[in-house]
């Protein structure tokens, strides 16, 4: 490896929304179900990270400083840290000798309704992976972002799906051959580019912290009686959902994609103890997007995540009528009348 006294990398990661949900996980990580997502394209993280040669040998792991938004977040940095020092001996030894100083911003505001783990930690691992292709004098490949996706699972389950365009799929599967437990793959040539021009729409339900975090939530499904059903349920619907992908079938994505939505937070419910995040608002919002559907024909449906804000999924052809529907109907239901419009997005991108 050459030696570098510093250097600069930047990227840009998205934020992404499962279509499959991956809820439970075991070992080091690893999804109890496999999962597949839509890459967003506005909903994203940008972090800049320099490094250089530190003052004196640190055996324990690299010297860490982080801002977010350009302020001193010690329990963001705290948290960077304590990943960055329990994955730095398997992956990038190297970076015992360096300091890193990380800068992070979000394109969205915090309480948005997209989870900022998945972009941030997809962000923090290419940064990561980048220097070491730099200092190994290597160029960007498949196996860079193959290792990135694997890393950036180590620190949130749904960040390694966003390393990829479009669409990105986690979890081995009887009918994927080259899916892996240990890191996500690119999807996008294996899709009908309706869905590479796809709509997400996300409603802002309510903007107060959840009652119960996606972690606690993930390992409440070690004793959840229905738990091994689930599991199979995911795989199957997942074999389902592949031809529909594949020749562009938006009614049985559309029926897919509700059905995961209601079974995450049936999940939650049926937990011990059970919990609730959706609120009055969102089930109104979904019954009045039932009806709409029902009466105008529209292609457009509905996906939660672990939350109780609405992502308004539709393909491009019926943007006019779904933004006309989402003004007069939805709009009501949303704080301070809040909705952050997405579709399908490109991937992560190297930034200046």
């Amino acid at each position: 490896m050459e030696a570098s006294d510093e250097g600069v990398v930047s990227w840009k990661a998205p934020s992404n929304l499962a279509i499959i949900k991956y809820w439970g996980k075991h070992g080091r990580q690893l999804p109890a179900n496999p999962s597949i997502s839509l890459t967003l394209s506005e909903a994203h993280t940008h972090t800049r990270l320099r490094y250089s040669k530190a003052n004196q040998y640190q055996p324990a792991g690299p010297e860490i400083h982080f801002r977010f938004e350009g302020q001193a977040k010690p329990a963001f940095e705290e948290k960077i840290r304590k990943f960055i020092h329990g994955i730095f001996s398997e992956y990038y030894p190297f970076l015992k000798d360096y300091r890193l100083d990380i800068e992070s911003e979000n394109s969205f505001p915090h309480s948005s309704g997209i989870a900022s783990s998945a972009s941030s930690m997809a962000a923090l691992a290419l940064c990561l992976t980048d220097i070491e292709y730099t200092l190994q004098g290597k160029a960007c490949n498949s196996a860079f972002y193959r290792k990135a996706s694997e890393v950036a699972r180590l620190g949130s389950g749904s960040a390694a799906r966003s390393l990829y365009p479009y669409m990105a799929e986690w979890g081995a599967h009887r009918d994927i051959s080259d899916a892996s437990d240990l890191y996500a793959i690119d999807f996008s040539d294996r899709i009908h580019d309706i869905f590479k021009s796809y709509h997400d729409d996300i409603l802002i339900i309510s903007g107060r912290e959840k009652s119960v975090s996606s972690t606690a939530g993930h390992a409440l499904m070690h004793n959840n009686v229905y738990a091994p059903a689930r599991y199979q349920q995911a795989n199957d619907r997942l074999s389902a959902l592949l031809p529909v992908l594949k020749s562009g079938d938006v009614e049985t994505f559309q029926k897919i994609a509700e059905d995961e939505a209601m079974t995450l937070h049936a999940l939650m419910m049926c937990s011990e103890p059970s919990y609730i995040l959706m609120e009055p608002g969102t089930i109104e919002v979904i019954r009045k997007i039932r009806q709409f559907r029902q009466d105008t024909g529209t292609q457009v449906c509905f996906s939660l995540d672990a939350g109780p804000n609405i992502h308004l999924l539709y393909p491009d052809s019926e943007k006019e009528k779904v933004g006309n529907f989402v003004q007069v109907a939805l709009i009501p239901h949303c704080v301070n009348g809040k909705v952050i419009r997405d579709m399908a997005g490109t991937g992560p991108a190297k930034s200046i």
